[in-house]
């Protein structure tokens, strides 16, 4: 499955004309899709000093910041849909994020490397972290400082209070709906205030 693909996976949760927040937002090909495809507004957020230009040269949105600082910038319901895809796991202050996600936005869409993948489980079982196309980092050069699985990020949403709208998993493109937390190398969730 292309990427264009993978975002139309995405895009498919979010309704048309949302305004959006991507947190840790990259280059901006998500929100210049959304922007395109289903006629979304809104901003990204990131900290990187090249991606940030590679979303102003797409004609989106952008405000230099870094999460760990916070969303105190945004009133309670600003946007319709927050995003934070592969972000998550970067973060020192997980659980605050999620809980500001709900406070500034209708709606979550999360998603981050599935620990639990078969994969992995096999590689930790032979007494190695894993390295897979979802987490292809050494343990001692990997951006993710949160390593997390369907299951632990259930837990965590009952914990703060969200509502999980949906949820299932990708691998290589293809949307795994059976099984996800075994079957799938990177989880999606959708989520509201409970």
């Amino acid at each position: 499955m292309s990427e264009r693909a993978i975002y139309q996976v995405i895009a498919d949760l979010i309704p048309p004309g949302s305004r959006v927040l991507d947190l840790g937002c990259g280059d901006g090909a998500l929100l210049a899709y959304l922007r395109d495809a289903r006629q979304c507004t809104g901003y990204g957020v990131e900290l990187d000093d090249g991606k940030v230009l590679e979303c102003v040269r797409r004609g989106v949105n952008v405000i230099q910041r870094n999460l760990e600082e916070g969303l105190s910038l945004f009133e309670d319901n600003s946007f319709d849909v927050v995003l934070q895809l592969d972000t998550l796991q970067h973060l020192r202050n997980t659980e605050a994020m999620l809980r500001e996600t709900v406070r500034i936005g209708r709606l979550g869409l999360v998603s981050f490397p599935n620990f639990a993948h078969w994969p992995h489980r096999l590689s930790v079982m032979r007494g190695r972290m894993p390295v897979t196309r979802a987490l292809p980092y050494q343990w001692y050069d990997t951006p993710n400082i949160r390593v997390s699985t369907f299951a632990d990020f259930e837990v965590l949403a009952r914990k703060n209070g969200l509502h999980i709208l949906e949820s299932f998993g990708i691998k290589q493109g293809e949307v795994i709906k059976l099984w996800p937390n075994l079957m799938a190398s990177t989880a999606v969730f959708k989520f509201e205030r409970g």
